[in-house]
C-alpha cells in the first residue's frame, strides 16, 4: 500500500514508477481483468463482465499514470525522457482501457 500511495504522490523514480509500476503491473492488471472479463461473458453474465473489467483496470491505469506523470515532474535527468514517459504512459493506459 506504501508504494501505491508514493506511486499516486509522485515519490517514486520515474523509472521506477513507468517500467514497474505503469508498464510492468499495469500490463499484468488489463490482462487479468481481462481474461475475467472473458471467463464472464463465456459464462453469460456480460453486464458483470463490463462492470467488472472496467473496475479492475481503469482505476489501476489512473493511478498508474498520474503516477508518472507526478514523477516525470520531479524528475532531474533530461526533460526528453521525463516527456517520453508521460507521453508513453497516457498512450498505453489510454489503448488498455479502451481495449
Amino acid at each position: 500500500m506504501r508504494k501505491l500511495r508514493s506511486l499516486w504522490r509522485g515519490g517514486l523514480p520515474l523509472d521506477e514508477a513507468f517500467w514497474i509500476w505503469a508498464v510492468g503491473v499495469g500490463l499484468a492488471v488489463n490482462l487479468a481483468s481481462s481474461g475475467l472479463f472473458l471467463a464472464l461473458i463465456a459464462a453469460g453474465w456480460p453486464w458483470v463482465a463490463l462492470l467488472v473489467g472496467y473496475a479492475l483496470s481503469v482505476p489501476y491505469n489512473v493511478l498508474a499514470t498520474v503516477g508518472v506523470w507526478r514523477s516525470a515532474a520531479r524528475f532531474e535527468g533530461e526533460v526528453g525522457q521525463a516527456h517520453f514517459a508521460r507521453v508513453v504512459t497516457l498512450a498505453l493506459m489510454l489503448v488498455l482501457t479502451l481495449t
